[in-house]
């Protein structure tokens, strides 16, 4: 049986943009030669892949099946064209990974710059994600290494320890809670709050801990970024939490203050998330090894 790469990443696409006609463009091909090539695929195969009807196409079974076993073999054929390119010097390759907000914007920019300074043919593509996602890339071979919150994630994926951080409530400068060295999640919930998207960790961590208080959690406005959040709890439209590392980033620039959380799940465990430690490449474990090293040398 020959597998052609190109329409191996043609079902890839079409799995992931849910449309031919996306995928195609994605993918530099136009939609009739891409269904000319799933179906080849099929036949290939000699498996159905796609059920068509007047309403367009749903994945069967075995194309979720597939689609592991496709992003491995073009993960790996991916590795061989970059490591084959130069083998001048050092190690060579590149490793994928997803992190959720919170790595993002407390511990990866320097531990990135440090590992790629050493490293300088390896390339990490990095995209963010919340850490349910994370979990389910890592999975699904979309990702080789992830950074997510401490959690049960099922037995596919392995979690290592990486790192602690804090979660502070974040004020205006001026608000009634500004002058407090720190406070109990019931003294902040009379306010109004700006959170982040829908399910991301810190709101869910919100709800939960405003449903034990039996008070209600008054999102006012919700956006999808950190300096989203602090520009808007700047402006006075409500409180926030965030982790104190990424309040950090923000409190120079904006008239903020961050108020010490006294609650028990204010300290959060951040880990390292893999399939298995033997199934990483080298270039993955040199990474997995950096970032574990970095985060023991911390203070």
């Amino acid at each position: 049986m020959k597998l052609d790469p190109v329409s191996l990443r043609l079902f890839v696409a079409v799995m992931e943009e849910n449309a031919i006609a996306r995928a195609a463009a994605r993918e530099h091909i136009a939609p009739s030669a891409a269904s000319r090539r799933l179906a080849e695929l099929e036949d290939a195969l000699r498996v159905e892949l796609f059920t068509r009807s007047n309403r367009g196409t749903e994945p069967t079974a075995a194309a979720y099946a597939l689609l592991h076993l496709a992003r491995g073999v073009l993960n790996d054929l991916d590795g061989i064209a970059t490591q084959m390119q130069d083998f001048r010097a050092g190690v060579r390759g590149h490793v994928r990974v997803v992190a959720n907000i919170s790595a993002i914007t407390q511990f990866l920019p320097g531990e990135l710059q440090r590992f790629m300074a050493a490293h300088p043919q390896v390339d990490v593509r990095l995209q963010e994600q919340i850490s349910t996602a994370v979990a389910q890339s890592v999975t699904e071979n979309a990702a080789d290494v992830g950074i997510l919150n401490h959690g049960s994630y099922g037995e596919r994926v392995t979690l290592l320890p990486y790192r602690e951080d804090e979660l502070v409530l974040i004020v205006p400068a001026g608000h009634a809670l500004a002058r407090r060295r720190s406070v109990r999640l019931a003294d902040a919930l009379a306010c109004d709050f700006v959170g982040m998207h829908p399910g991301s960790a810190i709101n869910n961590l919100l709800t939960r801990a405003a449903a034990e208080q039996e008070m209600p959690l008054k999102l006012r406005i919700q956006v999808t970024s950190y300096d989203a959040l602090c520009l808007m709890v700047s402006a006075g439209l409500g409180v926030a939490v965030l982790p104190r590392g990424s309040a950090q980033i923000y409190r120079g620039t904006l008239a903020l203050r961050a108020i010490t959380l006294d609650e028990p799940w204010a300290r959060r465990r951040l880990s390292l998330c893999v399939r298995s430690e033997e199934s990483l490449s080298s270039v993955a474990r040199l990474l997995v090894d950096h970032l574990r090293a970095g985060a023991q040398e911390a203070p």
